[in-house]
């Protein structure tokens, strides 16, 4: 298995990609807390740069190779989120891309992931093998393979966003308790445990997947990597990973305090929540923390709690309907 990375892998991520990628606000609203009876902050990364938190694994990943000059050119495979940070940061450091997408992604992250210009292969998500066609297009082409959450570099990018909002929430004189973030192959909640293990130890980091795509939660029950079993909600497209990656859950196996499954009704109910009282657009995989929190599957009474809105990639016709089967959410 490949190294882990470490705190201070994620140290020099930060440094590495300086204004790159956008430090995005600290959110606080007083519905929020007064819905769940503590002090809530909320990290939106629906308002980075493509529209997710992937911009900060994917530019790190390729920044590190194109300073090794050793790729001349990028493949990966993405449900959308993931191929459209690498095409973004492919194109600032004039590498060509090319993004295995299921034939089902979002129209909206097809689209922006063509405007970096990426060149995008389709692949049916239920029959194809996305990995295996990846890498072997990329040993046939020379290309280099960044997968969207098993690689060492991604993971230290993505914990950028903990520090962020581990050193704002300071910056208010506030420490947090606990801090829920979406999972889907484990990426940004492994970068996130890094971050935290350095610099805010005594927060206790839960994973939260929709119901039916709980791998994550059910492996950390097991101890060990286990797969979802076939036919869920494809709603959260963003977090549909079967299993979570060797990398990791070698990271989060002894660092999370748990694991949280939420339903497409909560889902939507979070996502015209947002909408209505934080102003934001998010997709169905980037509000499943919030809707965890909503739903009162965590203990916030009290404290301060951290969660994550991972992206805002949706196409008009799910977010509709989010605002109309959501509407009692709050």
């Amino acid at each position: 298995m490949t190294a882990l990375p470490t705190h201070d892998d994620v140290q020099r991520a930060r440094e590495r990609l300086g204004s790159r990628v956008l430090h995005t606000p600290l959110l606080r609203h007083p519905v929020l807390d007064a819905a769940c009876g503590g002090t809530v902050l909320v990290k939106p990364e629906s308002l980075q740069r493509t529209g997710s938190f992937k911009l900060r694994g994917a530019s790190n990943a390729v920044l590190r190779l194109a300073s090794s000059g050793a790729a001349r050119a990028l493949v990966t495979y993405s449900s959308g989120n993931h191929g459209q940070a690498v095409a973004c940061a492919g194109a600032a450091s004039g590498l060509p891309v090319t993004v295995f997408m299921p034939q089902d992604a979002p129209a909206a992250k097809r689209e922006a992931t063509a405007r970096w210009g990426a060149a995008i292969i389709a692949y049916d998500r239920l029959r194809d093998d996305r990995e295996a066609l990846a890498r072997e297009h990329a040993a046939s082409t020379g290309g280099a393979l960044i997968p969207p959450f098993d690689h060492a570099d991604v993971i230290a990018g993505q914990g950028t966003l903990a520090l962020e909002l581990f050193a704002d929430a300071a910056g208010v004189g506030l420490h947090l308790d606990a801090l829920l973030v979406p999972a889907g192959g484990g990426g940004l909640i492994a970068g996130c445990a890094l971050a935290a293990e350095g610099v805010s130890p005594a927060t206790r980091l839960f994973a939260v997947e929709p119901e039916g795509w709980d791998d994550t939660r059910r492996s950390l029950i097991a101890g060990e990597r286990v797969a979802n079993p076939p036919g869920g909600s494809l709603l959260c497209d963003a977090l549909l990973a079967v299993t979570p990656g060797e990398l990791t859950f070698a990271i989060n196996r002894s660092r999370l305090a748990g694991g949280i499954a939420v339903s497409d009704a909560e889902v939507l109910a979070a996502m015209a929540f947002a909408f209505r009282h934080l102003k934001l657009v998010v997709e169905p995989g980037g509000a499943v923390a919030l809707a965890a929190l909503l739903a009162g599957r965590v203990e916030v009474r009290g404290r301060v709690v951290g969660v994550v809105i991972s992206g805002g990639n949706v196409d008009a016709g799910v977010f509709g309907r989010a605002l109309e089967e959501g509407r009692g959410g709050g």
